[in-house]
């Protein structure tokens, strides 16, 4: 994993051999979930690689003895709908105890703005670490939203891990959020006029829900 300022860029040669195989154009809907799920699940061990572990005593079938486990349900993956449900499956296969949050935005076609319509998170936010999921950090309006409003509940740590990004994604969501660390699997070339990543993986929610 490369970090770069906090931006981490995950390199792990399965990570980067699954992800060129999302973004072809003729990968079907099926195989598309198939290979965000894989990718998912291999991106949460990076991302919560410094997850605090603390000692349990149990007993093997030779001796008792003291194990090391995470408390998974001080964690919540937090899914920006809709395609960061794509991303939170996998995860969930790999921290099944995590707590769930959901925020619902869409970006406004006119403005490139994100508009929230929905927002449920789990109680006690201020004693969990939170990782915030969605395939791209585009303009990185939606992002910087979500994360702005759960600033407001205080948690102890915030995340954000995206599949894609691109310069201008980053240098505005770390406008907004310096504290913030990125986590992806790649740093695209640009953006284009409509807001998409070059060169990209098309539009991932359509992509994940055969919409379009």
């Amino acid at each position: 994993m490369r970090p770069t300022n906090s931006v981490h860029v995950i390199d792990h040669p399965l990570v980067q051999h699954k992800l060129t195989l999302m973004r072809r154009k003729d990968a079907s809907t099926s195989t598309f979930r198939r290979l965000l799920h894989e990718l998912a699940t291999l991106m949460t061990y990076e991302v919560t690689r410094d997850m605090p572990l603390h000692e349990v005593d149990i007993d093997t079938p030779l001796e008792p003895m003291k194990g090391r486990a995470i408390d998974g349900k001080k964690l919540v993956f937090v899914s920006i709908l809709r395609a960061g449900t794509g991303i939170l499956d996998g995860m969930l296969d790999v921290v099944p105890g995590a707590r769930v949050g959901h925020i619902g935005l869409y970006r406004d076609p006119q403005t490139l703005k994100a508009v929230e319509y929905y927002f449920k998170m789990p109680q006690g936010m201020d004693e969990r670490d939170v990782i915030v999921v969605d395939p791209m950090l585009a303009t990185g309006n939606s992002a910087i939203a979500a994360v702005q409003r759960l600033k407001g509940l205080k948690p102890k740590s915030i995340k954000f891990v995206c599949l894609l990004t691109c310069p201008e994604g980053i240098q505005a969501f770390q406008n907004a959020h310096p504290d913030v660390p990125i986590f992806t699997a790649a740093v695209d070339r640009q953006l284009n006029d409509h807001g998409y990543i070059l060169p990209g993986l098309g539009d991932a929610g359509d992509r994940i829900f055969g919409t379009k």
